[in-house]
């Protein structure tokens, strides 16, 4: 086969896996029945889904997910326009220039900040955000395009499994399993951090062998230099990806949740309802917006309009070059914004014609009460079908505690849910930040699992050997 139809097979190899998994769930509907659980466990038959079902079930998608495939269509806009100016390749230049032969130390700190702000903020897919950026810095430093994916993707999926304050990840398991956010919070640390020294480590060992193929187009992740352009100043730049970066973080932590603090909800509420003449003016400028804690990526949207305006005025650039590069970066982002909404659409399938359960079920069955190797193969399963923590645990939780009543485990069942889910999405077709990444980076899924599977193994034995020791203590 030449090098052409290589390359064609590799091409959309993302969005025919998650297509894929998406006919697998559909077959699941004509041979498993559904079931539910309404405090008792209830078969109702099968549940089959048919051909038009799926085009139905698209305002359902759309009106409860579409924001996400906006927000990944923001995201690559943003990065069409920022290609406009000059200063953004100097930014890039400047810090390979700077890095230059401390590479890993600069590869390691990008990893771990994106872990920690997952595992504390709960913004995995926020953090899709950065991802071009660091992409561009990860192959301008001589690094394959798997290792930019397990960079960016792979740092995210660790900070879930370690997940610590994020309250919008573990909320369902609080209310369940009656855990607080701090239940076995030395665990969770443990595993974040352990986690994320096996992917440094298999990032700095891997991560050039097979850069010469690996990131041979490594040129269409790269801004070339704006020819003819005035030169202006990078610190503007610098400083709106500042203040992105810092209002992400401020808007995602769960200050009211986790931590209990109200500063936030009143200011906002101060805000908008400050009257000008009897008229809440800022109120009514701003529209309805939700106090810091509270945000979603709807707003983070909004601020990213305003950086493109502001980026606009700075940097002095027409309109039509505005329109122009935000265009050019949506085209890019056309099927990655496809794979969200068909993901979505996996869990909705899912969700309506509940199959899954009975799977639950079977494994749980086979041992009496709690078994750690039951219990992290159902999260597995369950983790794979549902795309989004909240329906991954959702899912099985109210079933779970019901048949495992010692409540002296739950504090346990907690990490081993959270930390399990993270795990898989290093793999799941249904994992968004990395089948985003690998539609983004044109990489096949197969590469992907071929150079990520000894990571897998080894993070999952380090997994039950932690379960262990918990379950002992």
């Amino acid at each position: 086969m030449n090098m052409e139809g290589e390359e064609n097979m590799k091409k959309h190899n993302a969005l025919k896996i998650v297509v894929i998994t998406m006919l697998v769930f559909m077959l699941l509907t004509w041979i498993i029945p559904a079931a539910t659980y309404q405090s008792s466990y209830y078969e109702l038959g099968r549940s089959q889904i048919g051909f038009f079902d799926i085009f139905a079930y698209q305002n359902t998608v759309l009106g409860y997910f579409g924001y996400v495939a906006v927000y990944v269509l923001m995201v690559a806009g943003f990065y069409g326009v920022l290609y406009k100016t000059s200063a953004y390749r100097r930014i890039l230049d400047s810090i390979v220039k700077k890095f230059k032969g401390k590479e890993p130390i600069f590869l390691a700190v990008i990893m771990a900040i994106f872990a920690i702000l997952t595992s504390f903020c709960g913004v995995q897919l926020a953090l899709l955000l950065f991802f071009p950026f660091v992409i561009s810095l990860v192959l301008m430093m001589g690094y394959s395009k798997l290792a930019a994916v397990a960079v960016t993707a792979g740092s995210v999926a660790v900070g879930i499994m370690g997940t610590t304050f994020a309250y919008s990840t573990t909320q369902i398991l609080q209310q369940y399993l009656s855990t607080e956010i701090t239940s076995n919070i030395w665990a969770k640390i443990i595993i974040l951090v352990i986690g994320l020294a096996l992917l440094i480590l298999n990032v700095l060992v891997f991560g050039k062998k097979q850069s010469t193929k690996a990131a041979e187009d490594k040129d269409n992740y790269i801004p070339e230099p704006v020819k003819g352009s005035k030169k202006k100043k990078n610190w503007p730049l610098i400083v709106i990806f500042d203040v992105i970066l810092v209002v992400m973080i401020l808007s995602f932590i769960s200050w009211n949740g986790a931590f209990n603090v109200t500063a936030f909800d009143t200011a906002t509420t101060a805000v908008t309802e400050f009257e000008l003449f009897g008229f809440p003016i800022f109120g009514k400028i701003l529209g309805t917006i939700s106090a810091f804690g509270n945000w979603t990526l709807v707003e983070l949207i909004a601020v990213l309009a305003l950086a493109i305006i502001a980026i606009k005025f700075i940097y002095k650039i027409k309109w039509d070059d505005i329109m122009e590069g935000f265009g050019k970066g949506i085209r890019k982002a056309i099927v990655p914004a496809l794979i969200v909404l068909i993901i979505y659409a996996c869990l909705v399938i899912t969700t309506y014609h509940p199959f899954q359960l009975v799977i639950y079920n079977a494994i749980l069955s086979l041992t009496n009460g709690f078994n750690v190797f039951t219990t992290g193969l159902v999260v597995v399963i369950s983790s794979i079908i549902n795309g989004d923590a909240l329906y991954a645990f959702y899912s099985v939780i109210p079933y779970f505690v019901s048949v495992v009543t010692d409540t002296s485990v739950y504090p346990l069942v907690a990490v081993i849910f959270q930390s399990i889910y993270g795990l898989v999405t290093l793999i799941a077709p249904t994992s968004i930040p990395l089948m985003v990444t690998l539609s983004y980076l044109n990489v096949p899924y197969k590469s992907w699992f071929k150079y990520i599977w000894k990571l897998l193994v080894a993070l999952l034995v380090v997994l039950f050997i932690i379960f262990t020791i918990l379950l002992l203590l």
